[in-house]
């Protein structure tokens, strides 16, 4: 579905659904260069298990308007009006890599709107190697080729996805080629120079599930000490990497759906 908030056109993803009505919501976030078609293994499910949902591009991802947001910050608190203009408040937020820094803002700044928190592929910062950088900066291919290398763990590699026909490091590198130029330098420049992880998980005061990939190379399990501390123990995916929501959708489903249970 397409709507307008402060005047510029926001695309989401609903499962089939109308978000109106008076059920839980749950509003999911894609990561750096992605947009809304991540979540299109779990989204359909959420929609028809008792739970509105909505997958949203960030503004300048997929079909919203631009400009891009230059901040996670900045993007936290769009995400906090968003979920509130959408007649979602208070959601639970979803957020992956990327998304969940925006989710984890949006939540500290504006925690009326926040029911809970699934973080999945999080850390509690997120350098950005420099070659990686330097190919988005260029626009050029290969920085989407690095990221599905080493996003996608090594069961993945070798095919035998759960949706037949589905070639996983081909898919993934198509969707972040297509993002708009610029788009994805900026979103891997905002994660390099995001620094509020911990200040904001201090601020949070919702129900917090942590979803980790044991294979991460992207935001390896070790990075996520310091949320843990934070937030308890996670819940850990074996044989996955990064983009466990599309490497493994059902368990990632199912991650999801036990942690909006508990919330």
């Amino acid at each position: 579905m397409e709507t307008l908030i402060g005047g510029r056109v926001v695309r989401c993803a609903t499962g089939g659904r109308s978000i109106d009505g008076d059920e839980p919501a749950v509003v999911l976030v894609h990561g750096a260069g992605g947009d809304r078609t991540v979540w299109q293994l779990q989204t359909r499910w959420i929609a028809h298990h008792g739970y509105r949902a909505a997958a949203v591009d960030l503004p300048g991802h997929g079909g919203s308007e631009g400009p891009a947001l230059a901040g996670i910050g900045e993007m936290g608190e769009w995400l906090a009006g968003a979920t509130e203009a959408l007649g979602l408040a208070p959601a639970h937020l979803v957020g992956h890599s990327m998304g969940t820094f925006v989710a984890l803002e949006a939540a500290a700044q504006r925690p009326s709107v926040v029911r809970s928190l699934v973080l999945l592929g999080t850390a509690g910062a997120m350098p950005v190697h420099p070659a990686l950088q330097s190919a988005a900066d260029a626009d050029d291919p290969a920085a989407g080729q690095l990221i599905t290398s080493w996003g996608i763990g090594s069961r993945a590699h070798t095919g035998g996805h759960a949706s037949p026909g589905m070639w996983l490091i081909g898919g993934n590198t198509s969707l972040l080629d297509r993002a708009p130029d610029g788009v994805l330098a900026r979103d891997l420049a905002a994660c390099n120079a995001y620094d509020g992880a911990e200040a904001a998980a201090a601020r949070v005061q919702c129900p917090v599930t942590l979803v980790l990939g044991r294979e991460d190379k992207m935001t390896p399990n070790r990075a996520a000490t310091g949320m843990i501390e934070a937030f308890g123990p996670a819940v850990y995916l074996d044989r996955v990497g990064h983009f466990m929501q599309i490497e493994s959708p059902i368990a990632a489903r199912q991650a999801i759906a036990a942690a909006l249970a508990r919330a």
